[in-house]
Formats: C-alpha cells, sequence, structure tokens
C-alpha cells in the first residue's frame, strides 16, 4: 500500500506539486528516507550502452582479473595524493584532478604537461607485469564551464547564466566543444551536467544551477548528456572529440535545509521526485554513462549509502547501466563509515568510491571486506563489470589515447569562443531600463567598476576551485567586458574610457558600472541571506555618485544567484543581471551598445531562471510556494522589443542584519563582523598605513604577550575537510630571539587550541618586504584545535620583543601553496 504522505500524483511540472504538497500537514511531509520505486518517473539507457560482444570482452577479462585487482578498479585516487608508480601495488580504476590538483602542483601548467601526466597513468596501468591484467585507467575531471581547468581553454558562463537563455540546442553546442577541449589534454570523463534544481539561493553552489524549476532542468539534462557525449552507438566507442559525462548530485543536492551545502533535504518523497529528480531521466535516456550520489542526505539519511535510491530507483526504476560514482570523500559521511573504510556505500549501489587521498588505506578494507563476506562478491562484480563497460564505451580499450589528445589549438578556438559569446548574450537578464540602453553610438562612455577582469567575471571553479587570484592573462583568448565594451563603442563612432574608481578624465554621457560578487565555489559561497554589501554599499556609493553628477548609469551586476539589489536598482537607469558570463565578455558589448546604425547586435531573451529577490530573507523563493512574492518572478525578462517600467523599490531589506564574516578576518584595515582585534599583555597594537590610509595594524611585544582575532564560535569543520588555509599578509618589522607561535583558539578553555611554532618562518621573514604566508587549517586541527567550534581563528604570541605588521588576516584556498610550519 502507498503511505498517505505519497498519495498525491508525481506531477513533472513544479507548480502543481508545491501546491499538491502545500496542501499535507506537516507531520506528512516529515517523511522518511525509504523510496518507493514505483512512484519514480521511469527511464532507460540506450540499448547502444553496450551489447553482447562488449559484455562477452568483460566477462573474459573479469575472469583473468584477481581479487586485488576488482576492488582497485572501484577505487579513485587524486593525481595530488599518488603517482603512476602506485599503480603497480595499488591497481585503481579511475584518477582525478580535483579543483586545485594539476600537474607538479601547478595550476597554470601547460596543456602538454597535462598530457603526459595522462599518459603516463595509462602507460603504468597497461604495462605487462606478471599477475597483472592490463586496464586503462579512467581519467576523471571537473570541466564545470567548458574546461576550466587549462589556461586558454574557453570558459563558458556558469549554469545559472545559461539556464536564463532557455536555448537547449546552445546547450548541447556547448557540451560538445567542452568534451573537445577536455580531450584534446587526455581528460576521458567530466563530472556533468549538473542537475541540481537550487531551491534556496543562499546555498554556495546555486550557480551550478540552470533553475529553481524542474521543467528548465529537464530540457537541458539530454542535449548536454548528448554534447559532451554525442549519441551513443550499438558496438562503437564514442566518436573522437567526445567524453563521458556524469549527472549530478544525485539526489537533491539543491533541496537542503537553508541552502547548507551537504546538508539535509527534509522533503517528502513527493517532492524529492517531482522537483529534484527530474533531470535524470532525459540524462539516461540519451545514454549518460556514469551519475555522480550527492554528499547530502534526504531526511538524516545520507545519499552515499541510501540503497533504495541507488540500487532501488536509479538502477532499478530509472534503468541506469552505467556506474555510480561518489562525490570528493562523501562515503566517510555515511552513518558508520569513515573516509578510510565504508563497505555500506558499495551494499548500497555505489559503484566507485571517489577516494581522493584516502584511496590507500579504502583499498586495503574494502579488499578485507569483499574477503570476509561483509560486501558481497556479486555486489563488487557487478561495480566492476559496470566500470568496465563505461571504460569500454569511452574507447580505453581499442585507442589508448583519444584521437584529438594533443590537438591544442582547439582549446579556446574560435568556434567555441563564438557559442561562449553567444552563450553570454543569450543569458543576460534586463531587469530595468529607463531608455538608456542599448548605448547610443557616437557616446562617451565611462566604464568603471571591475569590468576589465576576467577572473571575477568567471567567478569559482575556474583554474581553481574557489577561481580566486586570477588575472586577465590567465585567459589569452579571453575578451574582458571592458574590451568588448571599448571595441564595439569605437565601432560606433564614440570613445569609451576605462576608470574603476569612477574617476573620469572627461564627462561621459553614459557610464557602465560592473559590480557584483568575488569568486566563490561550494561551501565558501554559502551565505546567512542574499543581502548584497548589506554592511558596506561601496558599489552603491559609486552609483550615486555618478547620479550625482548628472550622468546616466547602466549597472551590470556578476553574481552567481539573485540577490538583494533594490537600492543599486533604483539609483540606476538600467540593471542588468550579467550572472557569472565567463571570458567571453564581447557578449556583453554585443547587447548593450549600438552600432553606427543604432541597433546592437542582439536583444535581450534572457528570463530569469530563478526568482529575484524583494527582501534579503528571502533565501527560498520558488515560483509555486506559498506566500511567493518576490520582486522579478521566474521567467521575468525586459527586451528592447518589449520594455517595461519599473519603479522606485521598497528599500527594507526585511528581517535580517548584514552578515557576519567566518572567512575574512582583517581586512582593509578593519576587522569585519563579528571579530575583534585586542593586544593582551606587554605590548600594545596600532593602525598603519601601508599602501593606503590606515589599511594595517602593527604589533609591538615588549615581553609575553598575544594578538588576537576573536568572536562568536563558528564552524570551521567544513573549510577544514576542504583544504583551506588562513592566509596572512604580514611584514616582520622586528624580529624575535624567543619562540613566536601562531594558534587557532576554540574556547576559554586553551586544551582545546591548536598551536603551531612558526618562529623560522617569521625569522627568514624579516625585514621591509611585506609577504604572504597560507597555513592550512589541517595543521592547527592536528595541533589540537576544535575545528566545529572556533572563537579565535587568528593569535600570534610571542614571549620577548618582536613587531609585526599585517594587513589581511583570511581564509584561502590551499592552490598547492599551502604549508604546515616546521
Amino acid at each position: 500500500m502507498i503511505p498517505r504522505r505519497l498519495a498525491c500524483r508525481v506531477s513533472a511540472l513544479a507548480l502543481a506539486v508545491s501546491a499538491c504538497l502545500s496542501a499535507m500537514p506537516a507531520s506528512a511531509r516529515a517523511s522518511d528516507a525509504v523510496a518507493h520505486p514505483t512512484l519514480w518517473p521511469k527511464a532507460a539507457s540506450p540499448a547502444a550502452i553496450t551489447d553482447a560482444k562488449t559484455e562477452a570482452f568483460i566477462s573474459g577479462l573479469m575472469s583473468k582479473m584477481t581479487l586485488e585487482e576488482k576492488v582497485g578498479q572501484t577505487i579513485q585516487g587524486d593525481i595530488a595524493s599518488m603517482t603512476p608508480a602506485d599503480l603497480i601495488k595499488y591497481p585503481l580504476g579511475s584518477i582525478l584532478a580535483g579543483g586545485n590538483s594539476a600537474p607538479g602542483g601547478d595550476d597554470r601548467a601547460a596543456p602538454k604537461a597535462w598530457t603526459d601526466l595522462v599518459d603516463a597513468y595509462r602507460a603504468k596501468s597497461l604495462e605487462p607485469r606478471p599477475g597483472h591484467t592490463p586496464i586503462p585507467i579512467l581519467f576523471g575531471i571537473d570541466a564545470v564551464h567548458g574546461h576550466n581547468n587549462i589556461v586558454g581553454a574557453t570558459i563558458f558562463p556558469h549554469n545559472i547564466g545559461l539556464g536564463a537563455a532557455r536555448d537547449p540546442d546552445l546547450i548541447r553546442r556547448i557540451g560538445a566543444a567542452t568534451g573537445e577541449e577536455v580531450a584534446a589534454v587526455g581528460g576521458d570523463w567530466t563530472f556533468g551536467p549538473t542537475v541540481a534544481v537550487p531551491r534556496d539561493d543562499r546555498w554556495g553552489r546555486s550557480y551550478e544551477g540552470y533553475a529553481e524549476d524542474p521543467e528548465v532542468v529537464k530540457s537541458y539534462s539530454g542535449p548536454m548528456t548528448l554534447g559532451l557525449q554525442g549519441a551513443l552507438k550499438r558496438g562503437a566507442p564514442l566518436a573522437a572529440g567526445h567524453i563521458a559525462g556524469s549527472a549530478k548530485h544525485f539526489l537533491a543536492d539543491g533541496g537542503t535545509e537553508g541552502g547548507k551545502d551537504q546538508g539535509d533535504a527534509g522533503i517528502s518523497e513527493a517532492e524529492l521526485v517531482a522537483i529534484h529528480a527530474q533531470g535524470y531521466p532525459p540524462s539516461i535516456d540519451a545514454g549518460i554513462l556514469t551519475v555522480m550520489v550527492s554528499f547530502s542526505s534526504w531526511n538524516g539519511q545520507k545519499m552515499t549509502g541510501n540503497k533504495t535510491l541507488i540500487t532501488d530507483v536509479l538502477k532499478g526504476r530509472m534503468g541506469f547501466q552505467g556506474f555510480v560514482v561518489s562525490d570528493w570523500n562523501a562515503h566517510g559521511q555515511v552513518a558508520g563509515c569513515t573516509n578510510v573504510s565504508c563497505p555500506q556505500a558499495m551494499n548500497a549501489g555505489l559503484d566507485m568510491y571517489m577516494a581522493p587521498d584516502s584511496w590507500k588505506p579504502l583499498y586495503e578494507s574494502t579488499l578485507a571486506q569483499v574477503k570476509s563476506g561483509e560486501i558481497p562478491m556479486a555486489r563488487l562484480d557487478d561495480a566492476v563489470r559496470r566500470i568496465l563497460r563505461v571504460k569500454v564505451k569511452t574507447g580505453l580499450f581499442a585507442r589508448v589515447a583519444p584521437s584529438v589528445q594533443g590537438q591544442f589549438d582547439r582549446l579556446g578556438a574560435a568556434d567555441h569562443r563564438a557559442i561562449a559569446r553567444e552563450a553570454v548574450a543569450k543569458s543576460l537578464v534586463l531587469l530595468k531600463n529607463d531608455g538608456v540602453l542599448p548605448v547610443k553610438p557616437g557616446a562617451r562612455v565611462l566604464v568603471a567598476g571591475a569590468a576589465d577582469d576576467i577572473g571575477k567575471a568567471a567567478g569559482g571553479w575556474t583554474l581553481t576551485w574557489q577561481g580566486t587570484g586570477n588575472k586577465n592573462s590567465d585567459f589569452p583568448h579571453g575578451q574582458s567586458i571592458w574590451g568588448g565594451i571599448e571595441k564595439a563603442v569605437k565601432a560606433g563612432g564614440g570613445q569609451a574610457e576605462l576608470a574603476p574608481d569612477g574617476q573620469f578624465k572627461s564627462k561621459p554621457d553614459v557610464a557602465i558600472v560592473v559590480f557584483g560578487e568575488d569568486p566563490y565555489a561550494e561551501f565558501q559561497g554559502d551565505v546567512a541571506n542574499l543581502g548584497y554589501q548589506l554592511a558596506d554599499k561601496t558599489d552603491l556609493a559609486l552609483i550615486k555618485r555618478l547620479k550625482a553628477q548628472g550622468i546616466p548609469v547602466v549597472s551590470v551586476f556578476l553574481s552567481g544567484r539573485p540577490l538583494w539589489t533594490n537600492p543599486e536598482i533604483n539609483a540606476s537607469d538600467a540593471f542588468v543581471a550579467a550572472w557569472l558570463p565567463g571570458s567571453e565578455g564581447g557578449g556583453v558589448a554585443d547587447v548593450l551598445v549600438a552600432d553606427k546604425g543604432g541597433k546592437p547586435k542582439r536583444d535581450f531573451q534572457g528570463k530569469l531562471g530563478f526568482s529575484w529577490p524583494k527582501r534579503a530573507d528571502q533565501g527560498s523563493l520558488n515560483r509555486g510556494q506559498p506566500g511567493y512574492d518576490p520582486q522579478f518572478a521566474y521567467g521575468y525578462g525586459l527586451s528592447y522589443a518589449k520594455g517595461g517600467k519599473v519603479g522606485m523599490l521598497p528599500e527594507d531589506p526585511g528581517a535580517v542584519a548584514a552578515a557576519g564574516s567566518v572567512d575574512r578576518y582583517f581586512i582593509a584595515g578593519r576587522t569585519p563582523a563579528p571579530w575583534r582585534m585586542d593586544f593582551v599583555g606587554a605590548g600594545a597594537v596600532k593602525a598603519i598605513d601601508a599602501g593606503a590610509q590606515e589599511n594595517g595594524q602593527q604589533a609591538v611585544w615588549t615581553g609575553q604577550g598575544m594578538l588576537s582575532i576573536h568572536g562568536p564560535a563558528v564552524d570551521l569543520s567544513r573549510q577544514t575537510t576542504g583544504d583551506m588555509a588562513v592566509q596572512l599578509r604580514y611584514r616582520v618589522d622586528a624580529g624575535s630571539a624567543r619562540p613566536v607561535t601562531m594558534s587557532i583558539g576554540c574556547s576559554e578553555d586553551a586544551s582545546c587550541g591548536g598551536t603551531l611554532d612558526v618562529t623560522a618562518l617569521m625569522a627568514k621573514a624579516a625585514g621591509p618586504e611585506w609577504r604572504s604566508v597560507k597555513i592550512k587549517l589541517s595543521c592547527f586541527q592536528a595541533a589540537g584545535a576544535k575545528m566545529d567550534h572556533v572563537t579565535a581563528p587568528f593569535v600570534i604570541g610571542a614571549s620577548g620583543p618582536f613587531a609585526l605588521s599585517v594587513t589581511e588576516v583570511k581564509l584561502a584556498s590551499n592552490e598547492g601553496d599551502a604549508v604546515c610550519p616546521k
């Protein structure tokens, strides 16, 4: 019998489902984590995914494999924590390059370094050795918006922008271009398409989703799969230039409470099906070869350990015949598991563990669990067969290297950049236009803000995991938004001036101000509310200053989610949501700037895939929800052909305060809330000028003392497991003859803190130069810090004369440059 809580008819339309769910009592919606397959949509991997000859080949291969080799196939390690030589003892089935992993630890490594690395692993996996069954290794990578790991590759808009375009064929072409660029540097497999349906925009991965409504996701997942992989052909491998994809993250990664990354989706099965599952059937029907399971939970149970979802629904009801891979050490979050031991995940239906740094002990424990029968042999054999099936289909047995490997001219190729430029133009959403757009031919145009910063326009998952620290020179084929505008304005007979601070040389006819969020990825992007610059509205001040001088202002807003920007919209004559457009900034100019004939190359066609908030406290704001009250509704978007008047918008942010910072402790001469800086003991601290007025602090010790940044307890456990580091920009003004320490404190109980000796580090740095260092959070954890209850994220202690100046203390991504002091 179907439980009452599931009696609502499952509809593909989010609106109908939301109405159905809202009619249920709250107690009914608090369902358990057991799926009922008959309630789920049917799908099926196409027959061309395999054939009798392929299955016979796999059976013959498996008959020769040792138990150790079979177990090895189910484990994937990261190139940052292993070498090709490791494959001799540990015959792993796959390797990956995580967001901060690259050949030699160089995230700007040349394409040839990537192909050399892949070839070395392939050669070792196929090397003739006694007792060894040669099986090519499968190389996977996150090509999130183009092959974003390689300098010179085409960087497409992030998915949030692509969703606004409402163009499935464009998505297919982007997938094909991405696949070709990945294959050119030796990749076999990318971890996409992302078919998440973000339902709370406070989630730091919102920009990885196409829309808040499954209708867009459902229309895109099949075309993206076909773009990456091509159409499967029976008895033949993927065509040259195509790679395996991975639909992710199964399931409800976008439905967690409060938008918390890796959190819990406390929702009914009906909502799970109707909202979060809709992207999978089209991708499976199109032939997706792998599916990645989510970090997150459903009603308290981790997806990676949910057999009813992985085995009964995905492999059963949905007929998926490829293999299932976990996310980064996600198996370690399953109840009763650790990163190095998790039979529960494989028994639930997981086929491959993504064990970036835990692969070696995980291999040993999994081998022992199969030997003991804790993992049944039949389950292992099924996993291995699925993995080998994908390897056959990707052509790894037929050709050791993809046929386009080494064709580096396909990275950032002109035809790929043209697709990206088209995508940028189609993704722009016009929220407001009081007649200032398009920019008229012959106009004098001031371009201010971050217009000449491709890295900011590209966002997270660009060259590094967090996408920080990128320069325009890292995008040799790219064009900034400024570059595109300058060229278009000049072509229209006008003049363009770049002034990031808005200080122009000659008064312009119009100003284009580009501003928005700085790059982030995953949990680093989780926010408490949707307010933009609630505490320090520097961008609004720039807009108002220009307006006060009688200059019309066009605002181009860069963001990975809709944000409450009513004050900025009110102050602007036109406001454009540009999302995270990537490396082809000319696409912005194609829509904003008119040619000599008075018309732009393209009209606006973007429509909101995410509802735009009326208040900063509307984290969960989706059409069809009870009380739905957006500023701009899902599907909204003006154009030149169809304009509209936007009046003054309310500027009450709602029931929020300026969000405290959990990762920025001392910036631009101040400690942002909720932090404060104090000196305790023999000495003092004072403000100094370090390139700008009072943007630094100098601490001087005369005896035993401590410089501390402290505040209420925050949880940095996810940042620690994500390999984040404390970044310090400092200058040693007077060296110390006695020990100097750096600590993270977790309460008034000193026994739970973690203290590191940085005496040698400070001694080497003595002198007038400013330096920067990153110290891994894991170092402090290993020294005893309780990272889930940090009250003092930065403490420097000395017991004698010492002087230290600092201009910046914050958390930063370890991009191969973080250390543990020795």
